[in-house]
């Protein structure tokens, strides 16, 4: 099977770095901090979620700017000790492409993806966090504001996600979806293209735009 689209968009994490334990040991530590029962906090969507939106769910209003710098903190200072790498396949994936061609979209905020992107040797040209937009995932609003940003269609664009939450949003965006095994079994993902990670594409770059395509 291929895929034609003039810009691709990427989620981060679980998508391009893996940062799972870090997430764990940061968000772990946070509800303990907050007194968030571990039953209460797995009844609550975490994945391909803004911080803001789980901690809405999961703490009264008055405290959710506080709670969601401290998340913040913890996860960035967990990057500084070695939490995030990139995923196979996905630096000589994205070093195939042309710099103005895609972005990452992420539900992290703009210090949080700068910090795991750099740690794990990434330098979007374009990139839309969650202090960017009103509403995250699975809402399509952050995919449409990286069409707007590269200036195509969302018709020519094709999402790369590990999460139903933004899968849903690509979807919602009219946009293409490839959605990576890497958090969620192949089954539990609802998508245009399932693989493994992006080592299993490759990419053929045209004045048309970029044809992805399995490998072998």
């Amino acid at each position: 099977m291929t895929i034609h689209a003039r810009a691709l968009l990427f989620d981060n994490d679980g998508t391009l770095v893996s940062s799972y334990g870090s997430v764990v040991r940061c968000w772990t530590r946070w509800a303990a901090e907050y007194g968030i029962t571990a039953e209460r906090y797995q009844g609550v969507e975490l994945h391909g979620r803004t911080a803001a939106e789980i901690i809405g769910d999961l703490l009264p209003v008055d405290l959710v700017p506080q709670a969601v710098a401290r998340v913040e903190q913890l996860e960035v200072a967990d990057v500084a000790d070695g939490g995030t790498r990139p995923l196979p396949g996905t630096l000589e994936f994205l070093d195939s492409l042309p710099a103005d061609r895609w972005a990452v979209v992420t539900s992290a905020t703009r210090r949080l993806a700068e910090a795991r992107l750099e740690a794990a040797g990434i330098r979007p040209k374009s990139l839309v966090s969650a202090d960017d937009v009103t509403h995250g995932k699975p809402d399509p609003e952050p995919y449409l504001l990286a069409a707007r940003q590269l200036g195509v269609d969302p018709a020519h664009c094709v999402v790369f996600e590990d999460a139903p939450a933004g899968l849903r949003a690509g979807r919602a965006a009219g946009m293409a979806t490839v959605a990576l095994a890497t958090t969620h079994r192949a089954d539990e993902l609802d998508a245009d293209l399932v693989v493994d990670n992006l080592a299993a594409l490759s990419a053929l770059v045209s004045d048309a735009g970029v044809t992805i395509s399995v490998r072998g």
